[in-house]
């Protein structure tokens, strides 16, 4: 069965925009439009015109606090009312939190002597984001790829001289899993892999990936997002042992951002199995 719970749209950081991704899935089960804290493409994705039986579902990617001894936690929201007020209330203050961060980048560039008068121009009017960050610094000659504006400007350990990256507002667990959960959605862990830095030098540790995995089913995260395009076959047996141990939904995603991101294809091959129980929560027959 192909799927795709973890999609990106030029309402964040994709390239394609929400209806050509319906059009680029249209031979899928199911798909999942998860843009970067907002929900702006869902409506054009959900009404795109196109011949299929796609099962078109309503999402969104939140960057939220990855609590003590972890470093990083994107939760998808998966089968969301867009019009609930507190939705809407909480990614706009997501938003101006990300926005805050903005400001702070551009001035970390001005302080090395990079000014950026036109970047608001490279998000097409939608969400500003590092990605377009790192391709302004590309097309005006601070680096010779993307990935190396990322390396030397726009991550937490880029290098001190140079670095620009600046935190943003993370929401609470577990006010994020209400508000969610508020607007007829599920909270799903994605990509866990990425949940401590050290994990990618260091190795997965999966005994506390478990532990604290349990804490927060308790505190109302629903999944986990255990077949990850960028898994190891051996990284989406164990994370998918864990989630059947602790009666967690199981989710499959790419992280698609088309040209952006141009080695991650669209679609991921799974099991009626595997994935029953999520599509049977999200009321997807």
């Amino acid at each position: 069965m192909r799927i795709d719970f973890h999609v990106h749209s030029t309402a964040s950081d994709g390239s394609f925009p929400p209806a050509g991704l319906a059009a680029e899935g249209k031979d899928f089960f199911a798909m999942a439009l998860t843009d970067h804290d907002n929900t702006d493409g869902i409506a054009e994705y959900l009404s795109a015109k196109i011949p299929t039986a796609l099962r078109r579902i309503a999402g969104v990617e939140l960057s939220i606090e990855p609590g003590e001894g972890f470093d990083k936690f994107h939760l998808l929201a998966l089968g969301i009312d867009v019009s609930n007020a507190a939705l809407k209330a909480f990614l706009r203050r997501i938003l101006d939190g990300r926005n805050g961060r903005n400001d702070r980048i551009i001035a970390n560039f001005a302080r090395l002597g990079i000014e950026m008068p036109d970047i608001e121009t490279y998000a097409n009017g939608e969400v500003l984001a590092r990605p377009h960050f790192a391709k302004y610094l590309f097309d005006h000659g601070y680096a010779k790829t993307p990935k190396e504006a990322f390396d030397k400007y726009l991550l937490p350990d880029s290098p001190r001289e140079t670095r620009c990256y600046e935190e943003r507002y993370h929401p609470p667990q577990e006010e994020t899993f209400r508000i969610v959960h508020a607007a007829g959605g599920i909270a799903v862990m994605a990509h866990p892999k990425y949940w401590r830095l050290e994990w990618k030098t260091s190795g997965i540790d999966y005994k506390a990936a478990e532990k604290e995995l349990a804490r927060l089913k308790e505190a109302g995260l629903d999944g986990l997002e255990c077949h990850y395009r960028a898994n190891d076959v051996d990284e989406d047996v164990k994370f998918t042992n864990i989630a059947t141990a602790l009666g967690l939904l199981k989710t499959a995603g790419s992280d698609f951002h088309g040209a952006n991101k141009p080695n991650i294809p669209l679609g991921m091959e799974v099991s009626e199995a595997f994935i029953r129980p999520t599509l049977d929560r999200l009321g997807v027959n």
